[in-house]
C-alpha cells in the first residue's frame, strides 16, 4: 500500500515537473515574440502529453485507464484545435492586450495554466498512477456519461457560436439562439460538467486522501464562474450591448449556467 502510494506521488510530482516546464519555456518564447496566439494550445498538448506519461510510468493501462485517457485526449485535441483556429481568424486574444506588454502578468497568465493543467488532470493522473484495478460499474457509467453529454455541450455551443460568427448578417450582433438561448455560457456548462464525470470515474479506484482530487471539478468551477471565465464575459456583454434593450432582456430571460429545465 505504502509502495502505491509512494509510486503515486513520484509520478505526480514528475507531471508538475513536467508541466511547469514547458508552461515556464513556452512563456519565454512568448514574451520573445510578444505573442499569445500558441497559449491555448499549449495548454491543451499539455493535457495530452501529461496523459499519455502518466499512462505510461503507471504501466499498468487497465481498460477503465485507457478509456479515460483517451475521453482526455479526445476532449483536448477538439478544444485546442478549435481555440487555435479562432484566435488565428480573430488575429488577437483580447485576455493579452495589457499583458502582452507587462512580462510580470504575461508571467503570471502562463503559470495559472500550469497549475490549471495539473489539477484539473490530477484524478485522471491519479487514476492512470494506479496499479490497482476494479471491475467497471455503476459509477464510471454515471461518470462517462456526464463526460458525454458535457463534451456534445460544449462542442455543440462551440459550433454554433462559430457558425453565428461567420455569418455577416451577425457582425457586432450577440448570439441568443441554440443552446445559448437556454444558457449564457452553455460551453462552460459542458466543461464542468466533462470535469465532473472523469472525476467519478476515477474515484473508483481511489481511497483515503486521493478522494481529495474532487478539487478538480471544483477548480474548473470556480475558474469559470469565479476568474477568468463567466466574469470576463459578462463584463465585456454589459460594455458592448449594455445599452441594448434586446441584450438587457437576453440577461434577465437567460439563466447564466444552468438551464431552466421547468
Amino acid at each position: 500500500m505504502f509502495s502505491s502510494m509512494g509510486s503515486t506521488m513520484s509520478i505526480l510530482a514528475r507531471s508538475a515537473t513536467w508541466d511547469f516546464a514547458i508552461q515556464w519555456g513556452l512563456f519565454a518564447l512568448a514574451a520573445a515574440l510578444k505573442t499569445e496566439k500558441f497559449y491555448d494550445l499549449a495548454g491543451s498538448g499539455t493535457f495530452l502529453l501529461l496523459t499519455y506519461q502518466t499512462l505510461k510510468w503507471g504501466g499498468t493501462q487497465h481498460f477503465r485507464q485507457t478509456v479515460q485517457s483517451g475521453m482526455v485526449g479526445v476532449w483536448a485535441l477538439r478544444l485546442g484545435m478549435y481555440l487555435f483556429s479562432r484566435i488565428m481568424g480573430d488575429g488577437e486574444d483580447r485576455r493579452f492586450r495589457q499583458a502582452k506588454e507587462n512580462l510580470g502578468l504575461f508571467f503570471v497568465f502562463w503559470t495559472v495554466q500550469a497549475i490549471w493543467v495539473w489539477i484539473t488532470l490530477l484524478p485522471t493522473q491519479i487514476l492512470n498512477a494506479e496499479r490497482k484495478d476494479k471491475p467497471i460499474g455503476m459509477r464510471d457509467y454515471i461518470g462517462w456519461g456526464l463526460f458525454v453529454v458535457g463534451f456534445i455541450l460544449e462542442a455543440t455551443a462551440d459550433y454554433q457560436k462559430a457558425a453565428f460568427r461567420q455569418d455577416p448578417n451577425n457582425v457586432g450582433k450577440f448570439i441568443n439562439t441554440g443552446l445559448w438561448s437556454v444558457s449564457r455560457h452553455p460551453n462552460y456548462l459542458g466543461e464542468i460538467l466533462i470535469w465532473s464525470g472523469l472525476y467519478i470515474s476515477a474515484s473508483s479506484v481511489m481511497s483515503g486522501k486521493q478522494y481529495l482530487s474532487v478539487i478538480s471539478p471544483i477548480f474548473v468551477y470556480f475558474l469559470l464562474t469565479r476568474v477568468s471565465g463567466i466574469p470576463l464575459l459578462e463584463k465585456y456583454g454589459l460594455k458592448k450591448w449594455g445599452s441594448n434593450h434586446m441584450y438587457q432582456n437576453y440577461l434577465q430571460k437567460t439563466p447564466v449556467l444552468w438551464p431552466k429545465l421547468w
